[in-house]
């Protein structure tokens, strides 16, 4: 038998590039044969295109993170308002949507007010509880916790309400707790300025009407303006009258 021929050539060597490109290629055939496997297997597979995953607005933790209040059905009308105006706060800032608001919110009723959003939810079922509108939710709590005798006694309170001294920034915030409390009194915005121009001092409600505010805020922002430049004023005079006096008595 002739001896083997021995090879005068050098095997070319693989480079570390070469590798690491080759390699690559592998895993790139290897993902898109299991792809293609994992679509010819699922029948119910979408072929149409795929839809961009859009972020939920707003879940609990959210919502929670924001301090909301808590509403046990005993601390009374205003402490309901308060409930509100806090839990609106936090669908703001937690961005909820609307149709996770009465989910969110009745999360935070406790004793005897959440006793009574089971006894509503009950008969129809928690999802279908679920589905009324946070402003059918505020209705239904405002006829369960402001019976009929409470609501005329803030009622004849808001027909009263004026401005004492000069203490604008408690008339403001009662007016506006009552306001949200007694809404018969004032079914639009014309004539929520009007009852609030009412119940000011002499001493700036002509100032008040004469700029026509168009809304609440605005009528608030003049009144709160002029009450601070008369206060300023008294407080001038105060100062000039004690150092006349001051002076009188020296002589």
């Amino acid at each position: 038998m002739p001896p083997k021929r021995s090879s005068t050539s050098a095997t070319p060597a693989i480079t570390q590039d070469a590798i690491r490109q080759l390699i690559a290629d592998i895993t790139a055939a290897l993902e898109a044969q299991a792809a293609a496997m994992e679509n010819s297997d699922n029948p119910n597979r979408n072929t149409g295109p795929r839809e961009i995953p859009v972020e939920k607005r707003g879940n609990y933790k959210e919502f929670i993170n924001c301090q909301p209040f808590y509403f046990n059905g005993t601390e009374g009308a205003v402490d309901l308002i308060r409930w509100f105006e806090r839990t609106e706060l936090v669908f703001s800032s937690s961005k909820c949507t609307e149709e996770d608001r009465v989910t969110l919110a009745t999360g935070t009723l406790t004793n005897d007010a959440l006793s009574w959003w089971n006894a509503y939810a009950q008969p129809i079922g928690i999802e279908q509880a679920n589905r009324i509108t946070w402003t059918e939710l505020k209705r239904l709590l405002t006829d369960k916790y402001c019976p009929r005798t409470e609501v005329k006694k803030m009622e004849d309170e808001f027909y009263n309400l004026v401005v004492k001294g000069n203490d604008l920034k408690t008339y403001i915030r009662r007016f506006q707790e009552l306001a949200v409390l007694c809404p018969n009194m004032v079914p639009n915005t014309e004539k929520l300025v009007e009852v609030f121009i009412n119940g000011l001092p002499r001493s700036i409600e002509g100032n008040v009407t004469a700029s026509k505010p168009q809304t609440l805020e605005e009528a608030i922002n003049i009144a709160q303006r002029l009450m601070d430049q008369i206060i300023k004023r008294d407080s001038v005079l105060e100062t000039i009258n004690h150092k006349t006096k001051k002076l009188g008595d020296e002589r």
